[in-house]
């Protein structure tokens, strides 16, 4: 007779239930689902966990490719993911925060780092390998401008000028991250 496992339980079932649901419903570009996690200020932990697992799939992916040395290009891509979103956010804060603030924005960096965290989601692909990453790359820019929008109130021409000038200062914080760690490697390849 075969084994029968019980079904899981308890909070960490319920909460990895809910993230995945989440993560799908992101992913698919559902509109409630930005509005749902902005106002939650509990799923801020399940943004970290997208967007780490989003850049641990994208090193996994480009691990074929990638001449750093064992797990610190791993844990530095997390790192620098982890390192990009936060800067992301806050230059979204600022920017549709405060200078293109429309009529109905009211928001703050959680919200934004909420919804921006769960527009990372289709990272998670990357896993396959870098042959999706120009796909990933539009579906991202899709998600990414769902999430500004839900979180600032904004019009979609504030929406995209948020994204472009928040992009550029992520474009810089993952230059200057990605030129430590591989810093980093390199001292440790001199050791």
């Amino acid at each position: 007779m075969p084994t029968v496992r019980p079904a899981a339980t308890g909070v960490f079932a319920t909460g990895t239930t809910l993230l995945l649901s989440r993560a799908l419903r992101a992913a698919k570009l559902d509109r409630t689902l930005y509005e749902e996690v902005e106002a939650d200020r509990t799923a801020t932990g399940q943004a970290v966990v997208i967007v780490a697992f989003g850049a641990l799939a994208a090193a996994i992916g480009a691990a074929p490719t990638v001449s750093v040395p064992g797990g610190l290009g791993i844990v530095g891509s997390v790192v620098a993911g982890l390192l990009g979103w936060a800067a992301y956010a806050a230059a979204a804060y600022v920017v549709g925060g405060t200078v293109l603030r429309g009529r109905d924005t009211k928001t703050d960096w959680g919200e934004l780092a909420r919804t921006l965290g769960f527009a990372s989601a289709p990272r998670a692909l990357l896993i396959l390998g870098q042959s999706l990453e120009a796909i990933v790359a539009l579906w991202v820019l899709a998600t990414t401008l769902l999430a500004i929008r839900a979180a600032l109130d904004v019009s979609t021409r504030r929406t995209i000028v948020v994204a472009i000038v928040a992009w550029l200062v992520f474009v810089l914080v993952q230059g200057l991250a990605g030129a430590f760690i591989r810093g980093l490697s390199f001292g440790a390849l001199t050791l």
